[in-house]
C-alpha cells in the first residue's frame, strides 16, 4: 500500500495503475475509520482494480464553534485498517497543499446547501463540495463511494457531479449500524457510556415514523411531531431537526408519498449526531 501526501505522487500512482488497465476508485474520508468506511472500500474493490482512500480533515466544512481541533485523528490505526481492507493508495494531504495562501475558489450547490444541515451549519456544504471536487480533480476516479448515513451530503455530491459534468460515478453504500441500531460514525467516540445508551433513540424514532406511515398516517406534520416527542423524551437530547422530506429534493412534505426520507440531527449530550431512513410505502 502506498501512502502519500503529495498531489503529484498520487497522480503518478493513479496514472501507472491506469497504464496497467486498472479502473480507479476513490473513497473520500476524514479518517477515524470504522466498519462503515471499510464497507465503502469493499464495495469499491468489487467494482475497480485500484482504490485510493483519502484522509483529510477538511477545515472549510467546520464552523468556528465546531470540533475541528478535537476531531479524532488516529492515523496509525487508520493506516492499519486500510492495509487490512486492501486499499492500494492512501492520500493524506496537508492543509497547505489543498488550500495554499491566496486560495479563494469555491464550489457551491445552490438550493440544497441551504436546507437542513445547511441551515444549522452555514458554509458547511460549500466546504464539502469544494473539497470533493478538488479530490476528484486530483485522483480522477472512475467511481467514488460514499455512505448513505450522510444523506444530504451524498445527495449534494451527486447533484454537483451531474451539474459539472464530472466523469465519475457516485456509488452510495448502505449505512452500517451497531447491533442496537446506532449508525456508525467517527463522532460516536465522543459519547459517554450513558449518552451511548441514549443515542439509539435516533434510529428508534425513525422506525417509529416509518411504522406510522406504513400504518396509513398521511399527515407528515403529525409524524414529525411523534419523532420529535420520542427524541425529546430523553433528557440529554437536544433536537435540531426531525423531518420527513422528499428523497430527491429534500423539500418539505405535507402528505405522505410513495417514497420519503426521514432525517434527524440532534445533540446527545455534547455530541451532534445525524441519521436518516428511507421510507417506502407499499403500492396499492
Amino acid at each position: 500500500m502506498d501512502v502519500t501526501g503529495e498531489i503529484g505522487e498520487v497522480r503518478r500512482l493513479v496514472a501507472a495503475a491506469r497504464q496497467r488497465g486498472c479502473g480507479i476508485g476513490c473513497v473520500p474520508t476524514m479518517g477515524a475509520l470504522h466498519p462503515g468506511h471499510v464497507s465503502l472500500v469493499a464495495e469499491c474493490r468489487k467494482r475497480v482494480d485500484y482504490t485510493v482512500l483519502t484522509i483529510f480533515v477538511n477545515p472549510t466544512q467546520f464552523a468556528p464553534h465546531e470540533d475541528l481541533n478535537k476531531y479524532p485523528r488516529p492515523i496509525e490505526a487508520d493506516l492499519a485498517a486500510c492495509r487490512a481492507a486492501g486499499v492500494d493508495c492512501v492520500f493524506m494531504p496537508e492543509i497547505s497543499s489543498l488550500y495554499p495562501p491566496g486560495y479563494d475558489t469555491w464550489v457551491t450547490v445552490e438550493g440544497m446547501s441551504s436546507l437542513l444541515e445547511g441551515e444549522f451549519r452555514p458554509g458547511h456544504f460549500r466546504g464539502v463540495a469544494t473539497i470533493v471536487a478538488k479530490l476528484f480533480n486530483i485522483v480522477h476516479p472512475d467511481i467514488a463511494c460514499f455512505g448513505s448515513k450522510d444523506y444530504q451530503q451524498q445527495s449534494l455530491i451527486r447533484q454537483m457531479v451531474r451539474d459539472l459534468n464530472q466523469p465519475v460515478e457516485i456509488v452510495v453504500c448502505p449505512t452500517i449500524r451497531e447491533p442496537d441500531g446506532l449508525a456508525m460514525s467517527s463522532r460516536n467516540v465522543y459519547l459517554s457510556p450513558s449518552d451511548r445508551e441514549t443515542a439509539v433513540v435516533l434510529s428508534r424514532s425513525l422506525r417509529t415514523a416509518e411504522q406510522a406511515l406504513l400504518s396509513g398516517e398521511r399527515d407528515v406534520a403529525a409524524v414529525e411531531a411523534r419523532m420529535r416527542a420520542e427524541l425529546e423524551s430523553k433528557p440529554n437530547v437536544r433536537v435540531q431537526y426531525a423531518v420527513i422530506r422528499d428523497p430527491v429534493t429534500l423539500q418539505p412534505l405535507t402528505e405522505s408519498q410513495p417514497e420519503m426520507v426521514g432525517l434527524i440531527a440532534a445533540y446527545v449530550g455534547q455530541t451532534r449526531l445525524i441519521d436518516h431512513l428511507t421510507i417506502r410505502l407499499p403500492r396499492s
